[in-house]
C-alpha cells in the first residue's frame, strides 16, 4: 500500500507539472498616443505650406497567440488623427482629420521582460474631414477606404511577468504603404489633401499616413493547451 501511494503521488506530480505547453493565449486592453500625420513629398517641397507636428491616438483590445517566447499579436483599435498645415506667411491653418478602425497582425518576440514586434496593419477609414477657418467639411469620398501600413515596435514590462498579468509600455512606429488619397481625391479638380493645385505643379505625389508614439497595454493570461509527457491527449488549462 505504501508503494502504491508513492506511485500515485509521483504520477499526480508528473500530470500537474510534467506538461509541455503547446500554445498559450492572452487578452488585453491598450491605448496609444503620439505624433501622427500625412506625408506628401509635394507638400514638403512646397513653399506655400509648412508642416505642423500633429497628433493621433487610438484604443482597443488585443489577442495574443503565443508559442514560447514568440507569437502573433492581433490588435483591433479605434483611431483618430489629424494633420495640420500652416499657410506660409500667415497664421492660417488647414487641418485634415480622420478616424479609422485599425487591425494589426504582428509577430511578437517577448523575452527578458521586453518585447519586439513587427508586421502589417490594415486601416478601415470611417471618416475624413477638412477644417479651414474652424469649419469642418466631410471629405471621406476623397480617400481610400482601406489602407495598409507597416508597423514596428518594442518595449518592456512594467509589472507582472508570470503570464497571468502584465503591464507593458512601449514605442510603436507606423508607415502607410498605400496612397491614402483615392483616384477621385487625386484629380486636378480636387487635389486632396490640401485642395490646392499649385502644390502639384511639379506632378502628383501620393499621401502616406504615419505615426510614432507611445503604446501601453494591460494583458491577462487566459490559458494554454498542454500535452502531458506520458503522451496523453492535449487539453486546455486555464491560468
Amino acid at each position: 500500500m505504501k508503494h502504491l501511494l508513492s506511485f500515485l503521488l509521483v504520477f499526480t506530480v508528473i500530470q500537474l507539472y510534467g506538461q509541455k505547453k503547446i500554445v498559450w493565449f492572452d487578452v488585453g486592453v491598450k491605448a496609444q498616443y503620439g505624433a501622427a500625420g500625412l506625408y506628401n513629398k509635394a507638400i514638403v517641397d512646397s513653399k506655400d505650406y509648412n508642416y505642423k507636428v500633429s497628433t493621433g491616438y487610438s484604443f482597443g483590445g488585443k489577442l495574443g497567440i503565443n508559442f514560447g517566447y514568440n507569437g502573433l499579436a492581433i490588435d483591433v483599435m479605434k483611431s483618430t488623427a489629424k494633420q495640420e498645415f500652416e499657410v506660409a506667411n500667415s497664421n492660417a491653418l488647414k487641418t485634415v482629420n480622420w478616424s479609422a478602425l485599425d487591425v494589426y497582425a504582428l509577430f511578437r518576440n517577448a523575452k527578458n521582460l521586453g518585447y519586439f514586434e513587427i508586421g502589417p496593419k490594415i486601416s478601415f477609414l470611417s471618416k475624413a474631414e477638412d477644417n479651414v477657418d474652424g469649419s469642418n467639411v466631410d471629405r471621406t469620398s476623397d480617400y481610400n477606404k482601406n489602407n495598409i501600413a507597416g508597423v514596428i515596435g518594442f518595449g518592456a514590462n512594467l509589472m507582472g511577468n508570470d503570464g497571468r498579468f502584465s503591464g507593458i509600455l512601449g514605442l510603436r512606429f507606423e508607415y502607410g504603404f498605400t496612397d491614402m488619397v483615392n483616384a477621385t481625391g487625386g484629380t486636378s479638380a480636387t487635389n486632396a489633401p490640401l485642395r490646392d493645385a499649385a502644390v502639384y505643379a511639379s506632378g502628383y505625389k501620393k499621401t502616406n499616413p504615419v505615426f510614432a508614439g507611445v503604446v501601453f497595454e494591460l494583458n491577462w493570461g487566459v490559458g494554454y493547451f498542454a500535452k502531458a509527457q506520458c503522451g496523453a491527449r492535449s487539453k486546455f488549462i486555464m491560468f
